[in-house]
């Protein structure tokens, strides 16, 4: 991927998300994948993988991708990430900013039982993030081929959404810890295929005749 603007080095700590929740399985895969790679196959990962974020009225970069990413880069221990500048809002009044914000489509204030939430709901820094079982699902749904990559922002909470219905979080939650039985996600991709979901973006099922 090309880029035109150069590249900021910032602490993670640092970095605010536009979020509320993450996919906890996600993130335990990026971590995974992450502890697996060579020093010199981290550096080039960082180097290849910088996190697009606006600049705020407090000076910190707001990032707009890559919070799964981002948080298993900081429970493993990495302090410091690449920022791509895509814009500055520093000197915009904070609701003004926020406004900005989601007209750009740039935050998602959503909580883990997908609720609409208020600004101030979304955590100041990665950490804070909180799991949200169907945005692992969705993760999983995606990655078995039940729908396919988008490239709207936040396309997998509209389809974490799509599963809040339709499956129990109980039965999420307690597959999580084996990576999500294979069966739920087959489950899962069969809705995903199925005529009621066709709405969604990255549908990839058979229009009916």
């Amino acid at each position: 991927m090309t880029h035109h603007e150069p590249l900021i080095e910032a602490r993670l700590s640092k970095l605010r998300p536009t979020q509320i929740t993450v996919g906890r399985v996600e993130v335990a895969t990026k971590r995974a994948q992450w502890a697996s790679l060579k020093g010199k196959e981290r550096h080039r990962q960082l180097a290849a993988h910088w996190f697009p974020a606006v600049k705020g009225p407090d000076e910190s970069h707001y990032i707009v991708d890559h919070h799964h990413l981002g948080l298993a880069l900081q429970e493993e221990g990495v302090h410091t990430v690449w920022v791509m500048q895509l814009a500055d809002l520093s000197e915009l009044e904070r609701d003004v900013f926020w406004r900005m914000m989601e007209f750009r489509r740039w935050v998602h204030p959503f909580d883990h039982k997908g609720r609409r939430r208020g600004y101030d709901a979304i955590p100041v820094s990665i950490d804070g993030l909180r799991d949200d079982p169907y945005r692992s699902l969705a993760g999983r749904v995606r990655d078995a081929g039940g729908y396919a990559k988008d490239t709207e922002p936040y396309a997998e909470f509209l389809w974490a959404d799509f599963f809040r219905p339709r499956i129990d979080a109980a039965e999420i939650r307690s597959s999580a810890k084996a990576n999500l039985a294979p069966d739920l996600v087959a489950r899962a991709v069969a809705l995903a295929t199925g005529a009621a979901a066709r709405y969604l973006p990255g549908w990839t099922g058979a229009s009916e005749p």
